[in-house]
């Protein structure tokens, strides 16, 4: 059976349980409140979102949140298997744990909405890996707006980080050449010959490398809250249409809410499927939090990309010939 992996968010009810699952050897979930009614088998998809519905989201007129819910669950609770990877980001770093066992509800741990547990092996000898180790794609996919997010398609990128924090990848001038091109890179997007009109043009070209078909720079008098709008096609049929803030910031002050807030005036006046912020700075925790209300309120994800993120992409996609 192929290996696959997943993003996890261990932090229920918003409070920081990643020492908790470290030190018990453990993966951990939510939503404890459902009791272990949710591990039996026969439970059809609608009936394991309705136990969630019934639990938490009862006042809800649709089921948009029970569902979204039910998912996370149904991730950590049938899809994960035994061999899995399972990406945990804590701060400025992640950990990576190995799937060991299958899940199990301890009624113990109710009370502080942990009971939801799977046994792990943790790697790296349970020492935290930095975010800068990974690439692009991995660094976007942790900042899931949710709990639990496949990653079947980064298995390799987590091997790679994995053998980078022990040391065992051995040197290319692949990999130390785009050591040295990120920060230097990011210098330039910061303080090189670039105006903020030079960072959204860079951003349109940026994105048109990464397959967007479309791609325009709106004009400062129609600036309703996007600086750019682009358009993805998926599976050569449907259309994914982003809305984009550029924000041509040093790291202080950070990008904060006010900007996720301006977004989201956009996405809604262009009817968007997806915005990004996209900044040569940082972003605060605040903007993190705006985005991720959004996103439980609505299901649309926000994404937010900083300075080092973007030289990243820029690094690892190009800019084209354009």
């Amino acid at each position: 059976m192929n290996q696959s992996a997943y993003v996890l968010r261990i932090a229920p009810g918003g409070i920081d349980k990643v020492p908790d699952a470290l030190a018990a050897d453990q993966i951990i979930i939510g939503w404890s409140a459902v009791g272990d009614g949710l591990l039996k088998e026969s439970l059809t998809w609608e009936q394991f979102r309705q136990i969630i519905q019934d639990t938490f989201y009862s006042e809800e007129k649709t089921l948009r949140k029970a569902g979204a819910a039910a998912g996370h669950m149904s991730r950590f609770i049938r899809e994960i298997k035994v061999s899995d990877y399972v990406v945990v980001p804590h701060g400025t770093d992640f950990y990576v744990a190995e799937v060991s066992g299958s899940v199990v509800y301890l009624p113990d741990h109710k009370n502080d909405d942990t009971a939801y547990r799977r046994p792990v092996k943790w790697l790296n000898d349970k020492k935290p890996i930095a975010r800068k180790l990974a690439r692009s794609a991995l660094l976007s996919r942790m900042k899931i707006q949710g709990t639990c997010a496949p990653a079947a398609d980064l298995v390799g990128e987590i091997k790679e980080c994995l053998d980078l924090a022990a040391g065992n990848h051995a040197p290319t001038f692949h990999r130390d050449l785009m050591t040295r091109l990120i920060p230097e890179v990011l210098s330039e997007i910061r303080g090189g010959r670039i105006d903020s009109y030079g960072f959204e043009d860079l951003i349109e070209t940026v994105l048109k490398s990464l397959g967007a078909k479309e791609c325009h720079v709106v004009p400062r008098n129609q600036d309703k809250g996007a600086d750019l709008i682009a358009t993805f096609r998926v599976a050569g049929a449907f259309q994914l249409r982003v809305a984009v803030q550029a924000k041509h910031w040093q790291p202080e002050p950070p990008v904060d809410r006010s900007v996720v807030e301006q977004l989201i005036r956009e996405i809604e006046a262009e009817t968007a499927d997806l915005g990004m912020v996209i900044t040569s700075g940082t972003i605060s925790d605040d903007a993190n939090r705006a985005a991720q209300e959004y996103f439980e309120a609505t299901g649309i994800r926000i994404e937010l990309v900083d300075g080092e993120q973007f030289a990243k992409l820029i690094v690892e996609h190009g800019i084209g010939t354009n």
